[in-house]
C-alpha cells in the first residue's frame, strides 16, 4: 500500500505541472483557434454549404458598448435594482452553500447509524434476503464504479499519447479532457475529436495530421467498446461482454441518452437479483430430483408406524418354548 500511494503521489507531482502548462499552452493558442475559425473555416462553411454566421468580433463589441452605453447603464441599473430587491434569494442562496456541506459531512460520518436503524426496521422474515441483496447490489455498482473510473483514465492516457505522437501541441490535454468526459457515452469521443481536428488544422493546416487524429480516436473507441469496458466493467460487475453491449443498445432503445447512461448500473442490479433468484430455484423441491423409491412413506404416517413395529418384532428374539413333562405310567 506505501509503495502504490508513492507511486501515485509520484504520478499526481509530475503530473500536474505538466497539465498546467498544456492549459497554458492552450490559451495562447485560443485566438489562433478562432482566428482560424473566423478565416478559415466560416467561409469555407458558407462557400460549401450556404451556411454563413456572424463571429465574435471584439471590436464590434466594444463599438456596440459605445453606440449603446446609456441602454446598457439602464439595463445594468435594472439589474442591480432587481438584486437589491432579491435579497432574500441571495441569502438563501449563501445559505445553502454552507448547509450542503455542512449535511454532507454529517451524513457521511452518521452513514453506519442510518443504515443500522433502517435495518432495524426490516421485518425479521426477510431480514436476511434484503440485507444480502442490497449489500451484492452496493459491491457491484462499487465495481462499476472502479471499473468506469479505469476506463476513462486510459483512454485519457491513450488518447493524450497519441495525440502526441501524431505531434500535436495540446494533445494531452485534449486527450485528458475527452478521457474524462467519456463516462457519458459518445461525448468524450465528438469532444475529443473536434478539438483535436481544430488542432491539426490550426497547426498544420494538412489532411495527413487530421486523418491522424480521426484514427487515433478511432482505435480509442473499438478498443473501448470492444477490450475496456467489457474486461474492466463487464467482468466486474458479472456481465458477459455481449451482455454489455445488449444493455447499452437496449438502454439505448428505450430511453434514449439517459437509457445509454444508466444501462450498465441497471444491468449489474438486474444481474444481482437474477443471480440469488436462480440460487433460490437451484435449491428449491421443483429443481431438486425425485427419490429414486417407488412408494412414497411419510415420517409420522401409519404406514412408517406399522413398519417401525414391524422392524421391532423382528429385531426382538423369540422365546424358547417351555419344556413338557413326561406321563406318568398308569
Amino acid at each position: 500500500f506505501l509503495v502504490l500511494t508513492l507511486v501515485l503521489v509520484g504520478i499526481v507531482l509530475v503530473l500536474v505541472p505538466y497539465m498546467q502548462k498544456q492549459v497554458t499552452r492552450f490559451i495562447d493558442q485560443l485566438p489562433n483557434w478562432i482566428a482560424w475559425a473566423r478565416n478559415v473555416a466560416a467561409p469555407w462553411l458558407e462557400q460549401r454549404f450556404g451556411f454563413s454566421f456572424e463571429m465574435f468580433d471584439s471590436e464590434g463589441v466594444v463599438t456596440l458598448l459605445q453606440n449603446h452605453w446609456r441602454e446598457a447603464g439602464g439595463l445594468a441599473g435594472t439589474l442591480v435594482a432587481k438584486v437589491s430587491k432579491s435579497g432574500f434569494a441571495v441569502v438563501a442562496w449563501l445559505l445553502n452553500l454552507v448547509i450542503v456541506p455542512v449535511a454532507a459531512f454529517y451524513l457521511l460520518r452518521d452513514w453506519n447509524l442510518l443504515v443500522e436503524r433502517i435495518h432495524a426496521l426490516l421485518p425479521r422474515h426477510i431480514e436476511p434476503v434484503v440485507v444480502r441483496l442490497v449489500r451484492e447490489s452496493d459491491e457491484t455498482l462499487g465495481a462499476f464504479l472502479r471499473g468506469q473510473l479505469s476506463v476513462m483514465i486510459i483512454l485519457g492516457m491513450l488518447y493524450g499519447v497519441g495525440l502526441w505522437a501524431v505531434g500535436i501541441s495540446v494533445g494531452p490535454l485534449i486527450g485528458m479532457i475527452a478521457g474524462l468526459i467519456s463516462f457519458v457515452p459518445y461525448l468524450g469521443a465528438i469532444v475529443g475529436v473536434a478539438m483535436g481536428v481544430i488542432a491539426a488544422l490550426v497547426q498544420y493546416q494538412d489532411a495527413f495530421h487530421v486523418a491522424m487524429v480521426l484514427i487515433v480516436f478511432a482505435s480509442g473507441q473499438l478498443l473501448e467498446g470492444y477490450v475496456l469496458v467489457p474486461k474492466l466493467v463487464g467482468d466486474r460487475i458479472g456481465l458477459h461482454p455481449v451482455a454489455v453491449m445488449f444493455a447499452i443498445l437496449a438502454g439505448g432503445e428505450l430511453f434514449g441518452f439517459v437509457g445509454v447512461l444508466v444501462a450498465l448500473p441497471l444491468a449489474a442490479v438486474i444481474m444481482v437479483l437474477l443471480r440469488y433468484a436462480y440460487q433460490r430455484y437451484t435449491q428449491s423441491e421443483m429443481y431438486q430430483e425425485p427419490p429414486t423409491d417407488s412408494a412414497i412413506v411419510l415420517e409420522g404416517s401409519i404406514a412408517d408406524s406399522v413398519r417401525v413395529a414391524k422392524g421391532e418384532a423382528e429385531s426382538t428374539p423369540k422365546a424358547a418354548p417351555a419344556p413338557t413333562e413326561p406321563d406318568k405310567p398308569a
